[in-house]
């Protein structure tokens, strides 16, 4: 018990050192870039072209080998590149934001990754034949909240409520914090608003069990001044949480000590039916405001 009581104590200690370098961060220059250069193998495409998948090599000083959907800020360099491609680009990472540019097609020699350990799940790989879509039932499930209870659908009966994914040591700003900064905002909303808006609750299910235990999203959610009333996270059981996120067809696969991953956030109207789901991160928190409302606004 004294080692695992030490442990937990680290790994609060760990959250609560990258939250306060975050805040530094912010503080000190909110401007601030970060450039890596770096190379890849492209995996996959967003239907726009704003954003590829990339296995890429070990990015020195800022994360490891993984395959990582970035966004693009001109689309015209991945012009007439195709799946399979390898490619040169400049990583740029902000508090806010990150994207790649200066893309260019290299010889798949230059490019050195990790021996393969399994199929990198990708746009192009993800098996989208049990997909949840809009107007279906939002499946049952059973989890643990951040104090460590139980947490269910009846949970959410008669309230509408706002699904997301992600996980606490995510390292990309436009990635999952940018969604529970989003979270944020909606919480604001939902204390201000009234009629149905009011009523609407906030999810933030883990899909890394392993370390975003109860302790660790209890800490997290103190950080985003979540109001209990409002806005929970859930972890849980691996497999329980794998059924969730296969059914919203967000991949998730662990690599080199990190998580890569893609992006889904749904609304479940008071009936349990899904109402609307976001895929990526281009999701607004009036986009969702609307929909909740019944004033629908056009995805950006």
């Amino acid at each position: 018990m004294r080692n695992s009581s030490l442990s937990a104590s680290v790994t609060l200690c760990a959250l609560f050192v990258f939250i306060a370098g975050n805040r530094s961060a912010q503080t000190a220059d909110n401007n601030l870039d970060r450039h890596y250069d770096a190379r890849g193998i492209i995996r996959g495409f967003a239907p726009d072209r704003r954003a590829i998948d990339v296995e890429h090599e070990d990015i020195r000083g800022f994360m490891p080998s993984m395959t990582m959907s970035f966004s693009v800020r001109d689309s015209k360099q991945i012009a007439g590149m195709r799946i399979g491609d390898a490619i040169s680009f400049r990583l740029t990472v902000t508090d806010n934001d990150s994207w790649i540019d200066q893309i260019k097609r290299i010889n798949v020699d230059e490019v050195r990754l990790p021996a393969p350990t399994g199929t990198p799940k990708t746009r192009s790989t993800i098996d989208n034949s049990a997909r949840l879509r809009e107007g279906e039932m939002m499946p049952a499930f059973e989890l643990t909240d951040q104090s460590g209870d139980q947490i269910t659908l009846k949970k959410f009966r008669g309230h509408p409520f706002v699904l997301t994914f992600i996980f606490t040591r995510c390292p990309i700003p436009n990635f999952c914090p940018l969604i529970s900064k989003n979270f944020v905002e909606l919480q604001k909303a939902i204390k201000n608003g009234s009629g149905t808006l009011a009523q609407t609750r906030l999810l933030s299910i883990s899909f890394d069990p392993d370390f975003d235990t109860p302790q660790i999203l209890k800490a997290y959610a103190d950080h985003e001044q979540a109001d209990r009333k409002i806005w929970e996270f859930a972890t849980g059981e691996k497999s329980k949480i794998d059924n969730l996120t296969r059914a919203f067809s967000v991949y998730v696969q662990a690599e080199a000590g990190t998580i890569s991953h893609s992006l889904a956030t749904a609304l479940i109207g008071e009936d349990g039916k899904i109402a609307r789901i976001w895929r990526g991160n281009g999701w607004s928190p009036s986009e969702v405001i609307g929909e909740i409302e019944g004033n629908k606004q056009p995805t950006k």
